[in-house]
């Protein structure tokens, strides 16, 4: 692990999205809260949570962070039959959190496959990607559109 002890502590953000693609009966069932296993996205929520609080634990070089806030989005486009999720993560101190929010989006979308996969085994997570990150040395980064 990289030693971050004489970093001084700064506010750090850090949104990665990412999105799953179904069957528009899969997307219709989400929506309608047909699917056996619950309410897919207030799972997916909860993981994702999860995730960003033990990516320390399953990164091999990640330092365990005192996280200050996790966010969770969705949204569903019915034209393109997929869930769209994203997650900021927050934390102060001396590393980022870009590693805890692309974690998170990973983790959701698996919670979105796991409990359709008994309707819909053809699903693809695509597209996990960092948006945004802000604090420490280097800066503010933002994905070109």
């Amino acid at each position: 692990m990289v030693d971050v002890g004489a970093k001084a502590d700064t506010e750090r953000v850090a949104t990665a999205r990412g999105r799953i693609r179904m069957r528009p009966e899969t997307l219709a069932a989400i929506k309608d809260g047909g699917i056996a296993k619950g309410d897919v996205l207030s799972v997916a929520q909860t993981a994702a949570i999860m995730a960003a609080k033990r990516t320390w634990e399953l990164v091999p070089m990640c330092h365990p962070l005192l996280l200050t806030g996790v966010s969770v989005d969705f949204g569903l486009d019915e034209a393109a039959s997929l869930v769209e999720m994203a997650v900021t993560v927050k934390t102060r101190g001396k590393t980022g959190v870009e590693m805890e929010a692309l974690t998170a989006v990973s983790v959701g979308l698996l919670t979105v496959y796991d409990m359709c996969k008994a309707v819909d085994r053809g699903m693809e997570i695509e597209s996990i990607r960092l948006d945004y990150k802000a604090g420490g040395k280097s800066g503010e980064y933002r994905r070109a559109t």
